[in-house]
């Protein structure tokens, strides 16, 4: 074993122990012994023990832990630390800007065990109440590990979208008589893209080639027949295919959909036509109306006598699940507010701040939730063609119980009902547990429905049939919660919910007021679901959306 994986090993029990707040002096000793180590102009593995208890920094522990290491492949005392530590917490002593004592708060003071949840954590505000942490560092912290996240190929679509549309409009600046439009799974908006497409219909193909290789608004270009291939300036990776303008409308059609898609569609078609005059042209020959980028994965709507009319942002007439400086937000209730008025013309908002479990976000003590309750009155009164509904993001328990008392679950005119703790249970318990929570009559929405986080953390597994079916029992609606980091519930799952009559409630999950721009990305995964706007919640105006709530209330009260 050469000398640089000795040091790293001893560097990681270093760090372990001090997470684990050991020996102060003894980690002193392995940390100033790795990176001596790390220097030798000699290999360890070919001295004895004493021989390695001579060298400056080593000592007699020390060179007991690399022999061990020499001869075992492993060290006892870092096996049971690393037993004793969640895979993400060791995963975050590899950030850069972060140490074992940081690590430590964020693990034991906010309870993140890896870096997605840590991500999320800086999204939400959320670091900058452990002790030892400001603003400056969560947004260190937020950067390295968006780095990170791109290092392996992927991105989430709202990292994508803005040098893709900053792409898009050089392009077109570049070729101004082409027809460019994105294809692949940029245009279809799927929640996760490792490749963005753009088809370019031009009149002179060698002059766009011969111009792409050369252009500067790509890194690492390479021609591969008609397709142009590079990467943007953050390593997203970008394929640009370049075709005649009478080929146009064929290529987006066939570079848009899913490989199902194409194949079922042409399947349908006797001649599929060559050069088409618009993707419209295509469908039509297959006997189909024109279906929607966002639903081409499949044959799905292909079989679909109507296609559904889908949901578009404007259709959105309030926003509920939201936080404000009373729990974990940055922004006062009046603020979210006026802005909600003001910047996205809504007509109301729901305020969802934390429940009182939710220690690591402020949460809120029935006391408060009463003084929160005078400042919503308060606000009501004083604002005008606006109305805020007294919510709550209730932690479901581990019992599937909610974690308040009857008396001031009733006090709130919605609830949504959400996990946040216990994220390992078996799919049987995570089950049994979400259903109990649909089955409180106080329960208004499912919130986030298997805590997710794309990219980062699974999510916790469910029988989404049997879970949708409780919700439809209940009448309880399921949110789709549209920040770009957790687009959960799936939209796979949006058809079955709308076939069993459960409305779906675009979430934003505000905490601060640029949150709420994340409605377009729910709206835009509530869309690919074939979500319609009659099968949304918070699409129902001021006066229907009260009525709602009037009802639901008059369930519990019975």
């Amino acid at each position: 074993m050469e000398n640089k994986p000795i040091a790293r090993y001893l560097k990681l029990l270093g760090q372990l122990m001090e997470l684990h707040e050991q020996n102060s002096f003894k980690i002193r000793s392995i940390n100033n012994a790795a990176f001596k180590i790390d220097k030798l102009p000699y290999r360890l593995d070919g001295k004895s023990y004493e021989e390695m208890t001579q060298i400056d920094g080593v000592g007699k522990s020390i060179a007991a832990y690399i022999k061990e290491l020499l001869e075992k492949g492993s060290v006892k005392d870092l096996e049971d630390l690393l037993q004793d530590t969640p895979e993400g917490v060791v995963e975050m002593l590899h950030i850069k800007g972060i140490g074992p004592k940081k690590v430590a708060a964020i693990w034991k003071q906010l309870g993140i065990e890896n870096t997605g949840e840590l991500y999320y954590a800086c999204n939400e505000n959320r670091l900058v109440e452990a002790k030892g942490f400001g603003a400056k560092t969560q947004d260190e912290i937020k950067r390295v590990l968006e780095f990170r996240m791109a290092s392996n190929g992927k991105f989430l679509y709202a990292q994508v979208r803005p040098e893709a549309e900053e792409l898009m409009l050089l392009l077109k600046d570049v070729f101004p008589g082409a027809l460019i439009e994105f294809a692949g799974e940029y245009r279809r908006c799927c929640e996760i893209i490792a490749e963005l497409t753009i088809v370019l219909g031009t009149r002179d193909t060698d002059i766009a080639l011969k111009t792409l290789s050369t252009t500067s608004l790509l890194k690492n270009i390479t021609v591969n027949d008609c397709h142009i291939n590079g990467e943007t300036a953050n390593g997203i990776l970008v394929d640009i295919v370049v075709t005649e303008k009478r080929f146009f409308f064929r290529d987006l059609f066939t570079y848009t959909g899913s490989e199902s898609h194409v194949k079922a569609v042409l399947e349908r078609t006797a001649t599929p036509p060559d050069q088409p005059t618009s993707e419209e042209f295509i469908y039509q020959k297959a006997s189909s109306a024109w279906i929607a980028p966002e639903l081409r994965e499949g044959d799905t709507y292909l079989h679909k006598v109507v296609l559904p009319d889908l949901i578009d942002l404007v259709d959105l007439k309030g926003s509920l699940h939201n936080h404000s400086t009373w729990s974990d937000g940055i922004n006062t209730l009046e603020e979210m507010a006026l802005y909600c008025r003001d910047e996205m013309k809504l007509e109301y908002l729901g305020i969802c701040d934390h429940s009182k479990s939710a220690f690591y976000a402020k949460g809120m003590s029935a006391e408060q939730v009463f003084k929160q309750h005078e400042e919503v009155d308060r606000l009501n009164k004083k604002l005008d063609d606006f109305h805020i509904f007294k919510g709550i993001e209730s932690d479901i328990l581990n019992d599937g119980s909610l974690d308040y008392p009857d008396e001031v679950l009733e006090s709130f005119d919605f609830i949504v009902a959400s996990v946040h703790s216990n994220l390992k249970m078996d799919k049987e318990k995570a089950t049994a547990r979400l259903i109990k929570a649909i089955e409180n009559p106080y329960t208004t929405i499912l919130g986030h429905p298997t805590g997710r986080l794309l990219l980062s953390r699974k999510g916790y597994e469910i029988d989404y049939q049997m879970v949708i079916d409780a919700c439809a029992a209940n009448q309880v609606a399921i949110e789709i919660n549209a920040n770009p980091l957790r687009l959960d519930l799936d939209w796979r799952w949006c058809q079955y919910a709308i076939s069993k009559g459960v409305l779906l409630s675009i979430n934003p999950d505000a905490h601060r007021l640029e949150g709420f721009k994340d409605m377009e990305y729910g709206v835009l995964i509530a869309r690919k679901g074939g979500v319609t706007k009659s099968d949304c919640l918070n699409a129902l105006t001021l006066n229907n959306i009260q009525e709602f709530f009037k009802i639901r209330k008059a369930k519990y009260k019975v």
